[in-house]
């Protein structure tokens, strides 16, 4: 199934995308897509009903982040080699782990705002991994039973932030606006191999990141397995995988987002999506 969340932001209702690539209702069946919906016991309730007797929605309806109310954004750094070394950075001998905010999370046509004062707001394009499963110490040869399904994040760093401001990289993770997830979740039967999937990023139509998920240093299974060592992972959590090479930091020289800029990104079987850049603005000025 493809899973999605539609609607004006903050009232979005759940839904799916039919084999015919209609939108439908599913507000009749489940409350939201959320950690409860994602359990394997209610999706195989939703994937019994048969599309064609759900509402259709309006094709140009907003489309939300599919997963409600997540608990933690779990990403993972310096996970493609070259990437890595496009940052300066070696290679990881361990995942390393971050956490990213949820009130940066928006839908994947939302706009990213720059933050007040920034100069280095950068792009990365990353497979999303929702959990279906409370998952603590699980192996892994059993980890990929505890995904839900998969989406697209647009991981938006703020590189002066992250790297310059006293060492924490959340400092330039989670501002608002700097999680566009979506635009859909697709569920586990839909991908059979997550490590085999094709992903892209352009900005102003310029391809910048052209990557595939096989050239992880860590999977899936890995990343789902080790970090349940240090953290519960509970139904609807997203981890976040890394990023290929081609973000802003690694050009020569660097290239930062500026406000008029356009980013359309995307992976293989998972959709696209696509931001406006815009500069911060006060909420008195808004």
């Amino acid at each position: 199934m493809k899973l999605i969340r539609f609607g004006a932001a903050g009232h979005e209702r759940p839904g799916l995308i039919d084999a015919q690539g209609v939108l439908r209702d599913l507000s009749g069946h489940v409350r939201d897509i959320d950690g409860t919906a994602l359990q394997p016991a209610s999706l195989q309730a939703l994937a019994a009903l048969d599309p064609a007797t759900l509402p259709v929605v309006d094709a140009q309806v907003r489309l939300g982040c599919p997963v409600a109310a997540i608990g933690k954004i779990v990403c993972v750094g310096l996970n493609y080699a070259d990437h890595a070394a496009e940052s300066g950075q070696a290679v990881p001998s361990e995942p390393v782990l971050f956490l990213k905010a949820t009130t940066s999370i928006t839908g994947p046509n939302d706009p990213v705002t720059i933050p007040r004062d920034s100069v280095k707001t950068d792009w990365e394009v990353e497979l999303g991994v929702v959990i279906g499963r409370r998952a603590s110490y699980v192996e892994q040869a059993e980890a990929l039973s505890y995904v839900a399904g998969y989406t697209v994040v647009n991981d938006v760093s703020e590189r002066e932030y992250q790297l310059e401001r006293g060492g924490q990289w959340d400092k330039g993770k989670g501002c608002d606006s700097f999680s566009p997830i979506g635009p859909w979740l697709v569920t586990r039967d839909e991908v059979p191999d997550p490590q085999a999937l094709d992903m892209w990023l352009d900005v102003n139509g310029r391809r910048f990141q052209n990557g595939n998920t096989r050239t992880m240093v860590f999977d899936v299974a890995e990343l789902v397995s080790y970090i349940s060592r240090f953290m519960t992972l509970m139904p609807g959590d997203v981890i976040s995988t890394g990023t290929p090479p081609g973000v802003g930091l690694g050009q020569k020289p660097p290239v930062y987002l500026r406000p008029g800029d356009d980013m359309r990104l995307g992976i293989a079987g998972l959709g696209e999506q696509r931001q406006s850049v815009r500069a911060w603005r006060s909420a008195s000025a808004a």
